[in-house]
């Protein structure tokens, strides 16, 4: 008997929840999430808070949060392009969020938090030629193979 096999409602939220891994930063919405997961809009949100302990909105926001964090660190962007660039709508809103979640503002986290660079005690330079990768081919030996 041909037809459409039955996923367990579990898959569907693992799919939903790899997309909101995948796709934080675009203007991602619970309802394609939802539709990424095959649901109601309304059963994926309780299943979701059920199956993760999260709203797909909390767990969405979390991400971007989490992302921002990391590029306050890595980078010397703006918190405006920081926000730009984990899909948030408004930087005020952005900048409550950190704070509950982080007990700061971004500008604050990134005070608190400096670059390693900062610590190392050998010159720059030193550091930089250690990190290099060495030049080696795959094959570690130089000889032909015997036949």
């Amino acid at each position: 008997m041909g037809g459409v096999a039955h996923v367990p409602t579990a898959r569907h939220l693992l799919r939903a929840r790899d997309l909101a891994d995948a796709r934080y930063a675009d203007a991602l919405t619970v309802a394609d999430m939802a539709q990424a997961a095959a649901l109601s809009r309304a059963h994926f949100s309780r299943a979701f808070k059920a199956a993760f302990g999260e709203s797909p909105h909390q767990y969405l926001l979390t991400r971007r949060l989490e992302r921002a964090a990391a590029l306050l660190l890595a980078t010397d962007w703006t918190v405006a392009e920081v926000g730009v660039a984990v899909g948030v709508q408004s930087i005020s809103s952005f900048t409550t969020s950190f704070r509950r979640m982080y007990g700061m503002p971004p500008q604050a986290y990134r005070a608190a938090h400096p670059p390693a660079a900062r610590h190392v005690r050998i010159p720059r330079c030193v550091a930089m030629a250690y990190g290099r990768p060495r030049n080696r081919t795959f094959r570690e030996d130089t000889r032909a193979p015997t036949a």
